[in-house]
C-alpha cells in the first residue's frame, strides 16, 4: 500500500491547497490557493518541498489524520494544538513550526486554530490537478478533495518519509509586521467623500463573524458615498485584497477565493506583502488601515521576501521528544553484550554475546 493520510476527523474548514490557479481570471475561475502563501512556503520549507506542491490549510478546528502504507513526514506551521499519537500509546505534544515522522498506525492530532495554520507533508499530496492546480474551491467544487473539505473516510495520497525519522526541521515562527494592513488607493475611491476617505485610514475596524475563504466583512463607521447611485457601479474586474464599499458603508474585503468581477465601487486594495497576514487577523483585535504608495509596496514585498528568505536560512535539525535511536544507542554501549528484559523460561535467554 501506498503511503497516505487516513481522515479520522476532518475538522471545520480544513482544505487542500497550493498557490492557486494563476492567469485564469479572465475566464471567470477564482484563484483560490492558500490563504497566507508565505506560511504555506514555510511549511513547505520544513520539508523541502517546492513551494507549489499541495498542502492542508486549517481554519477553525484541525483534523485527525493517520499515517498508513508506510511513513510520513508532516510540517505543522501556525498557532495550533498539535499531538502526535503513537501506536504503542505515547502522546507527544508537537509545537508549531517544525516537522515529524509519522509512522504507519500513528495519528496526527490538531486541535483550534487561531487565525489559520497549515500541515504540508514531504512530497505533497498527490490529488489531481484542475486548470494546472491542485487548490479546492468550494463554491465550484473545484480542485482538492472533490473540491470540497474534508470529512471522515478521506484518504490523502503522499509521499513516502525517505529520510531519517530522528532528524526533523523546525523553525521560530515567521516574523510578522505589527503595523497597520497598508492599502492602496482605488480604484474607485473617487466614489467617496473626502470625509470618508480619511475616516476609512483613521478608523478602528472589527471583523464580524461573516469571514470565509472568499472575504471578510468589516464593522465600523459607514462610509459616505458621493451620491446614492454611486455605491454601484457597472461589474468590472476584482482580485484578492480589494476592499468594496456596499450602499451600507461597511468595508468588505476579498480573498483568495473571492468572484472575478463585482458591482461595488473598491475604495483601496490590500498589498500583497500584507494580504496574509490580513486573512489570518485575530477576530478581536481592532484594525487599522494605512495607505501607501505604488512604490512603498513595491518596497514592502521586497521586504517581506527577504524576511522569508532569512528565515528560511535559520531552520534548524532537531529530534522530537521521546525519539530513540538504537543503532547509535547500541553502538556506543560499553558492554560486551546486551540485556534484554524479556520473559523466558531460562533466566539469561536474554543475553546475547557480541552484540
Amino acid at each position: 500500500m501506498s503511503a497516505a493520510l487516513q481522515v479520522l476527523d476532518g475538522g471545520v474548514g480544513t482544505t487542500v491547497q497550493d498557490l492557486g490557479r494563476r492567469g485564469r481570471r479572465h475566464w471567470g475561475v477564482a484563484l483560490a490557493g492558500a490563504l497566507d502563501p508565505w506560511w504555506a512556503r514555510a511549511a513547505h520549507a520544513l520539508l523541502d518541498n517546492p513551494p507549489e506542491a499541495a498542502l492542508l490549510e486549517l481554519r477553525l478546528l484541525g483534523p485527525r489524520l493517520r499515517a498508513e502504507g508506510a511513513a510520513v513526514r508532516v510540517a505543522v506551521v501556525g498557532d495550533v494544538a498539535a499531538t502526535v499519537e503513537r501506536t504503542a500509546g505515547a502522546r507527544q505534544p508537537l509545537p508549531g513550526w517544525c516537522s515529524v515522522t509519522l509512522q504507519p498506525g500513528d495519528a496526527l492530532r490538531l486541535g483550534a486554530v487561531q487565525g489559520l495554520a497549515y500541515v504540508a507533508v514531504a512530497g505533497g499530496l498527490d490529488v489531481p490537478l484542475v486548470l494546472g492546480s491542485r487548490a479546492t474551491h468550494e463554491r465550484t467544487a473545484m480542485g482538492g478533495l472533490q473540491g470540497r473539505a474534508l470529512r471522515v473516510g478521506d484518504r490523502l495520497p503522499c509521499a513516502a518519509a525517505d529520510a531519517d525519522p530522528g532528524v526533523e526541521r523546525r523553525a521560530d515562527p515567521l516574523p510578522d509586521d505589527d503595523g497597520p494592513i497598508r492599502v492602496l488607493w482605488g480604484p474607485q475611491d473617487d466614489h467617496f467623500t473626502p470625509a470618508a476617505r480619511a475616516l476609512f485610514v483613521q478608523a478602528d475596524w472589527r471583523l464580524t463573524p461573516e469571514r470565509d475563504r472568499m472575504g471578510m466583512r468589516l464593522v465600523g463607521p459607514a462610509l459616505e458615498h458621493l451620491t446614492p447611485a454611486h455605491a454601484d457601479i457597472v461589474s468590472d474586474g476584482v482580485a484578492p485584497g480589494a476592499i468594496q464599499v456596499p450602499a451600507s458603508g461597511q468595508p468588505i474585503v476579498l480573498l483568495a477565493d473571492a468572484q472575478t468581477v463585482g458591482g461595488y465601487p473598491k475604495i483601496a486594495t490590500v498589498i500583497q506583502a500584507d494580504l496574509g497576514r490580513l486573512a489570518r487577523w485575530p477576530a478581536a483585535r481592532p484594525l487599522r488601515f494605512l495607505a501607501v504608495t505604488l512604490e512603498q509596496a513595491r518596497v514592502a514585498l521586497h521586504a517581506r521576501r527577504d524576511a522569508w528568505a532569512a528565515w528560511a536560512a535559520r531552520r534548524q535539525a532537531w529530534r522530537p521528544p521521546g525519539y530513540l535511536d538504537e543503532a547509535r544507542l547500541y553502538g556506543a554501549n560499553l558492554i560486551s553484550g546486551v540485556l534484554r528484559a524479556a520473559l523466558d523460561d531460562a533466566p539469561w535467554a536474554g543475553l546475547e554475546e557480541g552484540e
